[in-house]
């Protein structure tokens, strides 16, 4: 199975096609091979010149080698060796994609980074594809996103297609596409799907996938039709849309910055951070789970504390995720850090079974950015199912808001906040939140303390009842 990737570069272009070499991050003279776990994946450029390039991507699987102690789930010894699955593409080629491709489906190259940012004319061939549908699927999967179908129609009995495309689009959305949709076409994936793999395919999906017309249907076959993980995406894909709209308000106000202008005479920020920093070394924890943990402010004075084992940042941002690990240098991180600190992309209303086992988990200024009917999804899946011995949540105090010059009656601080507590009203929830789930919880202000309005931050600490 392979697929070819050309790029086209037609008279008066301001790039040439032999420039595919530095998108994929290999040289066009070279031969390439990547071992994966079904095979040797291949590389090489049948054709180079300036109007027209072709690089191919090789799959040979060794169909012995996949039932060997790895193919639990086979109906039977010849059920395992007899099937399409060496000569067809599907899954096995996005895992080679994956592993040979990495850079560029990052959107990253060193010497052609203005070029891996541009539109270009590519044509792209995939063979031979299993085709669990029809035409009208291709159309369905691939016109939305600003392909042109290339291939011949296809019979209601041609189960087996050469699929071609034409596209002007950046490579590594071309890359991420097929990484998807591959096996959607297929209908199957050769590997167990749990619920990391959610993240996976919102990662692949990020800027397409909530906006696709068909989102359901590749929600359900690239996550082999498991009802609960692919309702589980979908709600994340609809949150995303709501992070990006945010994140656009957010650009749209950068300038500004109204929280920040506010707060930054009395360092709010900072004191928050250290004081739930100083909780946490306070309470000795081993391992801590920061939700909402944006570009990592908080782990990269958690990151100092020798006795914390474990930490984990969780975001539903992708965007903010890749932020944070340049700014935490992850990339630089040898195997003891990169074990102990790891980030990861999950939605904050929704359970999630990587959450439990923790002794602390952190929100520090994140419930305000959550939908009032929502917080009590949160709930659940924090003090309910996750259930850490400690937990950290901060959020601004409304009452404090008057003190601020610039801010209008009833303005919240930040365009994002969905709502901003009173003292009173974040006691009122924190103990509701707190005596159903067998907890206690005590409260602190944070930053100067004003006598008649309290302070302009406040701290929820619950600590689980028998761990009290």
């Amino acid at each position: 199975m392979q697929i070819e990737i050309t790029l086209l570069a037609e008279g008066g272009a301001d790039y040439s096609a032999r420039d595919l070499g530095f998108l994929l991050h290999k040289h066009p003279d070279h031969v390439h091979t990547k071992k994966t776990s079904a095979g040797d994946a291949t590389i090489f450029y049948p054709e180079v010149s300036d109007e027209r390039t072709t690089a191919v991507l090789h799959l040979e699987v060794d169909p012995v080698g996949l039932v060997r102690g790895k193919n639990q789930q086979a109906d039977g010894l010849l059920a395992q060796y007899v099937n399409d699955r060496p000569y067809v593409a599907n899954s096995f080629l996005s895992v080679a994609m994956g592993r040979s491709f990495a850079q560029t489906m990052a959107g990253k190259s060193k010497d052609r980074q203005t070029l891996a940012d541009q539109l270009l004319d590519f044509e792209i061939r995939v063979l031979p594809v299993a085709l669990a549908g029809d035409r009208e699927l291709l159309s369905a999967l691939f016109e939305p996103l600003g392909y042109t179908i290339l291939s011949p129609d296809t019979t209601d009995d041609q189960m087996v297609i050469d699929l071609r495309l034409r596209a002007k689009l950046r490579l590594a959305d071309i890359l991420n596409h097929l990484h998807v949709l591959i096996p959607v076409l297929d209908n199957f994936k050769h590997y167990f799907i749990a619920q990391e793999e959610i993240d996976k395919l919102l990662a692949k999906g990020e800027g397409w996938l909530a906006d696709h017309q068909a989102k359901e249907l590749i929600t359900r076959r690239a996550l082999k039709h498991r009802r609960s993980l692919a309702n589980m995406a979908l709600a994340r894909l609809e949150e995303s849309v709501t992070t990006e709209e945010d994140e656009a308000e957010e650009e749209k106000a950068e300038q500004e910055k109204p929280e920040e202008k506010l707060e930054k005479p009395m360092r709010l920020h900072s004191i928050r951070l250290d004081t739930v920093a100083g909780v946490l070394k306070q309470r000795h924890v081993k391992s801590v789970l920061d939700l909402g943990c944006g570009e990592g402010k908080l782990i990269s004075r958690l990151i100092k504390e020798r006795g914390l084992d474990r930490i984990v940042g969780v975001d539903p941002s992708v965007r903010t995720l890749e932020a944070a690990h340049r700014k935490l240098r992850l990339h630089q991180a040898g195997d003891a850090m990169s074990e102990r600190v790891k980030l990861q992309m999950g939605s904050l209303t929704y359970g999630d079974r990587r959450w439990k086992g923790f002794d602390a988990a952190t929100l520090v200024e994140v419930i305000e950015h959550i939908e009032p009917h929502r917080l009590s999804a949160l709930v659940m899946s924090l003090f309910a199912d996750a259930r850490p011995n400690l937990v950290i949540i901060t959020t601004p105090n409304r009452e404090y808001n008057v003190l601020f010059e610039t801010m209008k009656e009833n303005q919240l601080r930040h365009p994002d906040h969905r709502f901003e507590w009173t003292r009173a009203e974040f006691e009122a929830w924190a103990n509701t939140a707190a005596s159903d789930n067998g907890y206690t919880v005590e409260f602190e202000p944070l930053g100067p303390v004003d006598e008649i309005h309290g302070g302009p931050s406040q701290m929820a600490i619950f600590t689980v009842g028998d761990a009290a």
